[in-house]
């Protein structure tokens, strides 16, 4: 319980003063923010959608954005993997490079 009060935001620690058991609490701010992942789903769908290869500086840029889009999609039940993370590289690489992936 000292653990949630710590490091439960300021706002909320007013709201929920009253509630004394770790569990309530915890069952409370479980249905107030469930409904994140219908939210951060179909964004993270759509991100992976038009996440290009091309449309970054840097190999470091892209896949710093593949990872964050793929950790949003995992922590929302979806099933990726490294294989379809190659696929989707492989994938939008410009015409130019149809070689590097046949090659591969």
């Amino acid at each position: 319980m000292i653990f949630l009060r710590r490091h439960i935001h300021e706002a909320l620690k007013s709201e929920y003063v009253v509630i004394d058991e770790p569990l309530v609490l915890w069952k409370a701010l479980g249905e107030r923010y469930n409904h994140q992942r219908t939210v951060t789903l179909p964004r993270a769908r759509y991100e992976w959608t038009h996440l290009r290869f091309q449309d970054f500086k840097t190999v470091s840029e892209y896949n710093s954005a593949m990872h964050r889009i793929t950790s949003l999609m995992r922590l929302c039940g979806e099933n990726i993997s490294e294989e379809d993370m190659l696929e989707k590289t492989l994938s939008t690489f410009h015409a130019s490079n149809m070689l590097l992936q046949t090659a591969i």
